[in-house]
């Protein structure tokens, strides 16, 4: 995550979602034409969503949710996630990330065992989509407001109520939850994963679609339509999107060579480098690090 309370465009999340011992954080995500995705991630931590504007295309595990102003979203923790603009001119959202630990689910007692634990382990299947018109939304909506008053309040002891807030929004999904068999690591939320750690850990090298086609066992053929299907790009966009915002990274940490950024993230053609930062950011490299001078 980004310290700019927005949230980050990687595909999967190491960072910590607010402090050690209150691992709960506030996010406001705003789409425009000019930054119009949240492209696919995960991490560890549950999310608890209201679009405050305008209307979108959210994905959740890989099915396609059209959400409009009003609309909350819970994400379960694992779940690859995914949000585009679509026609509109702006969406504006906003997001409470918090650690189902953070609720007690590394404890030994019922509420953990019985309910936050199989949570964590994809044993429920859970809600993700709750509009007006869905039983639980003004219950829901009413806890969301709570949380986010508290948030930015941060009264003594605003802790404590934000805990019992998300238990109570927990409590309520539940009622429409499902028992679920055993996970199936061989589905395709599970291949797209592992495609997307391969392409995390080796962007700076060539990435050949072979090597990506084989961790899913299809052919190159297959494996492009699959990753274009459920990406919404291609392999080779998506993998020039990551390395230029690796690049960003680097910039923001004050390296100023360009030469020596683009080779670091896997560009080896400088003036291709050129191109697709301009592309992407609608500016030179050159202007990009001017403009963090200021």
């Amino acid at each position: 995550m980004k310290k700019l309370h927005s949230l980050a465009l990687e595909q999967k999340e190491d960072a910590k979602h607010g402090e050690a011992f209150f691992p709960v954080q506030k996010y406001i995500t705003r789409l425009t034409p000019d930054y119009p995705v949240v492209t696919t991630h995960w991490h560890e931590e549950a999310e608890l969503t209201m679009i405050t504007k305008g209307s979108c295309l959210y994905q959740i595990d890989l099915v396609d949710y059209e959400v409009k102003e009003g609309d909350i979203l819970f994400v379960p923790p694992l779940f690859l996630h995914s949000i585009s603009l679509g026609t509109g001119e702006e969406v504006l959202s906003e997001t409470y990330v918090f650690h189902l630990n953070y609720l007690g689910g590394n404890s030994t007692d019922i509420c953990s065992t019985r309910y936050l634990v199989p949570m964590m382990n994809q044993e429920f299947s859970m809600p993700c989509l709750i509009t007006p018109e869905h039983p639980a939304y003004a219950s829901l909506r009413k806890v969301f407001c709570q949380i986010g008053s508290l948030y930015d309040e941060a009264v003594v002891g605003y802790e404590l109520v934000i805990k019992a807030l998300l238990l109570q929004a927990v409590f309520l999904l539940l009622q429409y939850s499902e028992k679920t068999t055993s996970p199936d690591t061989g589905t395709p939320s599970d291949k797209l994963k592992n495609v997307l750690d391969y392409i995390e850990l080796h962007y700076p090298e060539p990435i050949p679609i072979s090597a990506l086609a084989k961790l899913c066992y299809f052919s190159d053929y297959h494996f492009m339509r699959f990753f274009k299907k459920h990406m919404n790009m291609t392999c080779v966009e998506y993998i020039n999107n990551l390395r230029l915002e690796k690049a960003v990274e680097l910039f923001e940490q004050g390296n100023t060579s360009i030469l020596d950024v683009s080779l670091s993230v896997g560009f080896h053609n400088l003036s291709y480098f050129h191109r697709a930062f301009r592309k992407k950011y609608h500016m030179t490299p050159l202007s990009f690090i001017k403009e963090l001078g200021k």
